[in-house]
């Protein structure tokens, strides 16, 4: 028969058993090979360099009553013949020591026959020998797959089947009608590896709840912690209740770090000075001071409105503030009772005092026939309803009082307001007397050899 080098038959071998051809050795279970003449089909002689497959071992073979083990039919081999019943082994067969509790190496004793041929080795002819070569024990194949516990049981002795008592031997509890299946059995169960795997979910859950709780603790631990270090040190006692009436410490302000500085008083506003530009001509909108002062004498009542200029980006409400004041002092127009004014926002006005830029104020002086130009002056513009003061004399004061320029706004208020009363321009008659509120204070105070102390009032020695 023609072959590869390799022992491999060439094409066209009959082939059973999913393709292998048939090889027939002394002993197999294919038949004797014959001892002389040409081989028939299927009888070669195994390849060089290849070991040749052994056949059934004598006790696998002894295993069938008439000496020939019973074929497997496959639907290969062409007169296959059916198993018929068999007959159990002559003589009684040691069982199988190891961990099975059930099927045909169940530990029944020493001298227990043999179970009955079902399990894993039903389909070849009865359960495999006991023993390995050299009577070794045999070592179980399906050991990997079959066994789950981590803490097998003991191996059987010389003197009998392991010891029940052992705690590694599971006992199962006794049976009794309508119990139901066994633990373990069925797809449910799987026996010590469903334990197995319901003892590790069981230890993590465990583990994370003892995570948690250690967490909590500790987080109560500290914040009890900072509740006694907190509270060490004061006179309340245990039972006292926290209170957030408690003194406690001012938190130090940063090096170099200034304390929040308080808002100026109207005294202080009135002693600044502010940018204006002496040439400067606004938008000659007007925008009057809303509010209502109501007159806080009882002579005549004077109603006047506050317009400021809108652009001049000076406080208008210190404005109207400064002439409420100003007027109703009883060094001012309301001395002794015989005026009051009131401060009113619309309605019916006496006159209109207004804050203007010195380029409005001049349109508005002009229409009365005066020139402010000159001086950067104020005015009563008499033909209109305006008492011009000029935002540049109000922002920067005036040489002849200096620094003073709180009396100074206090002598533009009283000294435009006179005119609308009725009083002209006078001068001092007396060297170092006081001048006279309706001076032209703002241009000089001194005059014909004469020289006058700035004065803001029209009764000043009241």
């Amino acid at each position: 028969m023609p072959r590869y080098a390799d022992g491999t038959p060439a094409q066209g071998v009959p082939r059973v058993r999913g393709g292998h051809p048939e090889q027939r050795e002394a002993g197999g279970g294919w038949g004797t090979v014959p001892a002389s003449g040409p081989a028939p089909a299927g009888y070669g002689a195994p390849a060089p360099g290849r070991r040749q497959v052994p056949g059934p071992r004598r006790e696998y073979v002894d295993a069938f009553p008439d000496g020939n083990p019973v074929p497997v039919t496959t639907g290969h081999a062409a007169g296959a013949r059916t198993p018929g019943p068999r007959e159990p082994a002559p003589g009684p067969q040691a069982a199988v020591q190891g961990r099975y509790t059930s099927g045909p190496y169940a530990a029944a004793g020493p001298t227990a026959p043999a179970a009955s041929p079902s399990g894993p080795y039903a389909r070849r002819g009865g359960p495999r020998p006991p023993g390995g070569p050299g009577g070794a024990p045999a070592a179980d194949p399906y050991a990997s797959v079959t066994e789950w516990d981590t803490d097998p049981a003991p191996p059987a002795t010389d003197d009998g089947p392991a010891d029940p008592a052992d705690p590694r031997v599971a006992v199962p509890p006794p049976r009794h009608p309508g119990d139901g299946p066994p633990p373990g059995d069925g797809p449910a169960g799987k026996g010590g590896k469903g334990r197995t795997f319901t003892g590790i979910a069981a230890a993590a859950v465990t583990t994370v709840l003892a995570v948690v709780v250690a967490g909590q603790v500790a987080d109560r631990d500290t914040g009890a912690q900072s509740r006694t270090s907190a509270t060490e040190g004061t006179d309340r006692s245990d039972g006292d209740p926290p209170s957030r009436s408690d003194n406690r410490p001012t938190p130090e302000r940063p090096a170099g770090e200034r304390p929040a500085a308080a808002p100026p008083t109207y005294a202080q506003k009135m002693a600044r000075t502010y940018p204006l530009d002496p040439k400067l001509a606004a938008s000659g909108e007007f925008e009057a001071i809303p509010g209502f002062v109501k007159a806080p004498g009882k002579g005549q009542v004077v109603r006047y409105r506050v317009d400021v200029e809108k652009g001049l980006g000076l406080d208008g409400a210190l404005f109207a503030d400064a002439v409420q004041k100003t007027l109703n002092d009883d060094r001012s127009w309301a001395h002794g009772g015989a005026r009051s004014f009131e401060r009113v926002s619309s309605g019916q006005a006496d006159f209109v005092i207004t804050l203007a830029s010195p380029g409005t104020t001049d349109e508005w002086c002009a229409k009365s026939g005066l020139n402010t130009s000159i001086d950067i002056v104020s005015c009563d513009s008499a033909s209109t309803e305006r008492v011009m003061v000029n935002a540049y004399r109000w922002a920067q004061g005036s040489e002849t009082y200096g620094d003073r320029i709180h009396a100074y706004r206090q002598m533009l208020i009283n000294h435009e307001v006179g005119h609308r009363l009725g009083f002209g321009h006078v001068s001092c008659q007396t060297d170092g007397a006081l001048a006279p509120v309706m001076q032209q204070q703002t241009k000089f105070l001194e005059h014909d050899g004469i020289t006058c102390k700035a004065n803001p009032w029209a009764f000043p020695k009241s």
